[in-house]
């Protein structure tokens, strides 16, 4: 249920309600917009029946049933869109498209730093880099863990830019968010409700990747887990569904775009690397990112692609990233944006 304040209701009021809605056994979510507050009244919906007695209440405008499964997801709950800021000047949802870049492991300081800076100069507002990989083999390059962290942090620092990465243990949340500015769910862990609903109590942003073989009905339910435990920062990216094609790693979803602007007030990132698998495929699936409405690109950029421990064929050189980002501009200003 959704509990709509009046227009210039007394915080007092707002509070009458929510204590109310803790009575009934209900965890209540407000939510403040520019003109008035929505609480979301989240629980058992056998007895939703009886928070239709909050109407009675002062202050109460109206109560309305949330017909989504996901409800703190909906624009039923907020119609509009949800700006998340990740750093002072930094931010995903509003005017400015956002780029995150980097490589997929972190392999060296001197790796990330001279990627960090590179970015930074053609363009990007967020550094990438994966301390923990999930890989297919378990022979395969898993990361540099704790080192790699700090040497994400240190290149981030260095550039001046916030920080994104990999958390694959709901144990490690605490010790990563002491590092990592904003806190990524890859794919493979898009339904690890444990996962979810510990990263949902921290106070960092949270980029939930769609997983290969997720609905977006599932996709947006994830994204409830989080934002059911208390969290408000939660941004999602598609990042490519598995079909039956194999001339690309994964086929990139654009339709989810616009499908997911019309059902979530959540900002939409793309991962046109993971998607396509194809270097030489990333500017153009970018553009058409963009063109379909995304709010930021998440781009794998790596001083030498060709000897990266993990998705080089997918990652761009620091050449061709600036490139990319001179390619995409005129389609960011079309759209109405700034990068």
């Amino acid at each position: 249920m959704i509990i709509v304040m009046k227009k210039g209701a007394a915080p007092k009021e707002g509070r009458a309600v929510i204590g109310r809605i803790k009575e009934l056994g209900y965890t209540p979510h407000p939510i403040h917009g520019k003109e008035r507050t929505v609480i979301g009244a989240i629980g058992d919906e056998r007895g939703k029946f009886v928070l239709q007695t909050l109407e009675s209440l002062p202050g109460v405008e109206r109560v309305v049933p949330i017909l989504k499964p996901y409800k703190l997801a909906s624009r039923e709950v907020k119609p509009e869109r949800t700006v998340v800021r990740i750093a002072p000047g930094v931010a995903v949802g509003g005017h400015r498209l956002l780029v995150i870049a980097g490589p997929c492991s972190v392999e060296s300081e001197q790796q990330m730093i001279s990627t960090a800076l590179a970015v930074k100069l053609a363009g990007a507002h967020v550094l990438r880099g994966g301390a923990w990989k999930p890989r297919t083999s378990p022979y395969a390059f898993q990361g540099l863990e704790l080192k790699g962290l700090k040497i994400l942090r240190k290149a981030g620092d260095r550039a001046e830019m916030p920080v994104i990465t990999e958390v694959m243990n709901p144990q490690d949340v605490e010790a990563i968010a002491e590092y990592s500015d904003v806190l990524q769910v890859g794919a493979r862990n898009v339904q690890n409700f444990t996962l979810l609903k510990r990263i949902g109590k921290s106070k960092r942003p949270i980029l939930l990747k769609r997983g290969m073989m997720t609905t977006i009905t599932e996709f947006l339910m994830s994204a409830e887990y989080c934002l059911s435990e208390g969290s408000r920062q939660v941004i999602l990216c598609e990042r490519g569904i598995r079909t039956f094609e194999d001339s690309t790693r994964n086929t990139l979803d654009l339709s989810a775009i616009p499908v997911l602007r019309e059902r979530t007030h959540l900002p939409v990132v793309v991962d046109p690397s993971h998607a396509t698998g194809v270097a030489a495929y990333v500017p153009p699936m970018s553009c058409a990112a963009v063109a379909a409405g995304a709010d930021g690109l998440m781009i794998e950029v790596h001083p030498t692609p060709e000897k990266a421990l993990s998705d080089g064929p997918q990652s761009l050189t620091f050449e061709k990233f600036a490139d990319m980002m001179a390619i995409v501009r005129p389609f960011v200003e079309a759209a109405g944006r700034a990068l």
